[in-house]
């Protein structure tokens, strides 16, 4: 198994110290920060070494296309901020141990539990989940060497020190199932998002463990149940055990990025306990506020307008897409059509629509272009992300950039290329993958065009569907017909 993309960073260039790609447009980069409420005018603490900090997978299972869209909305962020001339350093953590199944601190740890149930060792487990969801990432382009993917596991000291620095300060408390952080002593617990402490209710997301002095309270490190023997367990100056799963972020992003970064991203889900949980151990352990200054949470993706869940069988996988023969691009087109702030509801309906949508932005593009990308919709374009990442609005940019009819072929080639830094879609690649046409199916598109001129039209759709079969489609010109391959041969 090959785990080389662990630990790999690429530093990426950008326009320099000024940190704007087009200085004299005038579209400055806001973003919705969670911590304000609010849209904010991005001023990153180091213009040239942006710090982003995404929240992982837990790699006890396959990731779903609802976990996926989190990524996708990760990876529009570093575009963006690559559009306009930042450098940046990005890192996507890899949880592999700590995260109990009710997501606070009673349960069991889901990487036991998964490894018990498939009589499999915990890391093997981790290791075949963040290869498949490497796999995922690189199939929705990613650019894996342009980010960091720390693993839990290899930061238990950085996470035991940063609990030894809180208990030196008095945060910290033990009782007999671990060491807990005493959120009454951090003023500002529940800043983000607005959390009233009051709200949390036992066993709402926090859990009734015996002993914790306030509802809200939370492990920073859980010891190994007596007479119990983990798989993933550590010595600590506390009794041997393993770490809570709130500490490991604080540890992966102190020692990869610094005390204090610009960006952290995750789902709202996140907002309430465990983003709260990251500021405050962070911050008390450091001393330096705020830990970061943007705060940004993507929605849910639903199903037939249903959350997912085993229970509804609706769980769906990048590779059951896939299966349907869709390109993994029609699915990122997809996710991109509402902005990352928006629930979004997945059918295979629309995904067939967005199918249609892209292949025709291929229908309407040259993969070879000597022109240079039109400056007007440049900027049309830069104003739509730069206003807290709306993809929605600027794939319309790309719409009415397509349409114009005073632009050449060249021209919009050129520009949707250039959109395309941001968008991920492979446009140029896609149009780049050429292929001779078999004579089978030429002998069927000229069978069609034949039953088009003796107007046999349930025949040319009974050809023209044996065509797609095969991975082609056949395209109605003035002059005949045109043929082109295929990455859509689906039934959706």
């Amino acid at each position: 198994m090959d785990m080389s993309f662990l630990g790999k960073v690429s530093r990426i260039f950008g326009a320099g110290k000024s940190g704007k790609a087009f200085p004299d447009l005038p579209a400055p980069l806001t973003l919705y920060n969670t911590l304000s409420s609010k849209k904010e005018l991005f001023e990153p603490l180091d213009p040239n070494n942006v710090k982003v900090y995404s929240c992982g997978p837990t790699v006890y299972k396959k990731q779903h296309i609802g976990n996926m869209r989190a990524f996708v909305f990760a990876d529009t962020l570093h575009r963006v901020l690559q559009y306009n001339g930042y450098k940046l350093k990005h890192v996507i953590n890899i949880t592999d141990v700590g995260h109990l199944t009710d997501d606070a601190d009673d349960g069991e740890d889901k990487m036991e539990k998964s490894a018990k149930e498939e009589n499999k060792k915990a890391q093997d487990i981790a290791d075949e989940i963040t290869e498949l969801f490497m796999r995922d990432l690189k199939d929705l382009n990613l650019k894996l060497d342009e980010y960091e993917f720390p693993r839990a596991t290899a930061f238990v000291a950085e996470q035991i020190e940063i609990i030894k620095e809180l208990e030196k300060k008095g945060y910290t408390y033990k009782i007999s199932d671990g060491i807990y952080f005493d959120t009454a002593k951090f003023k500002n617990y529940g800043a983000l998002g607005n959390v009233n402490k009051e709200s949390l209710k036992e066993g709402a997301r926090i859990g009734k463990t015996e002993g914790k002095r306030n509802p809200t309270d939370f492990a920073l490190w859980k010891f190994s149940k007596e007479g119990e023997k983990r798989q993933q367990e550590w010595d600590s100056p506390w009794g041997r055990g393993f770490p809570g799963w709130h500490i490991e972020c604080s540890a992966m992003s102190r020692s990869l990025l610094g005390v204090q970064i610009d960006i952290h991203t995750g789902g709202v889900e996140h907002i309430a306990v465990h983003h709260n949980n990251e500021i405050a151990q962070s911050e008390c352990s450091s001393g330096v506020s705020p830990f970061v200054k943007y705060w940004l949470h993507g929605q849910h993706l639903k199903v037939n307008g249903e959350k997912m869940s085993k229970s509804l069988g609706n769980v769906i996988y990048l590779s059951d897409i896939k299966g349907r023969a869709f390109d993994p691009s029609v699915f990122r087109y997809f996710l991109l059509g509402a902005h990352y702030r928006s629930e979004i509801n997945f059918t295979w309906e629309a995904l067939k629509a967005a199918q249609s949508a892209y292949e025709k932005i291929l229908r309407m593009l040259k993969a070879e272009s000597k022109a240079q990308a039109n400056k007007e919709y440049k900027e049309k374009f830069l104003m739509a992300i730069n206003n807290d990442l709306n993809t929605a609005k600027a794939l319309a940019v790309l719409w009415d950039m397509l349409k114009d009819e005073k632009l050449s072929v060249e021209e919009k080639s050129a520009t949707a290329f250039d959109f395309d830094r941001v968008l991920g879609l492979r446009l140029k690649e896609k149009l780049s993958q050429k292929s001779e046409v078999p004579q089978e199916v030429l002998k069927l598109a000229k069978e069609r065009q034949k039953a088009r001129e003796e107007k046999n039209w349930a025949e040319a759709d009974s050809l023209r569907d044996k065509i797609k079969e095969k991975g082609f489609e056949v395209l109605d010109t003035k002059n005949g017909f045109e043929i082109k391959k295929s990455s859509f041969k689906n039934e959706a």
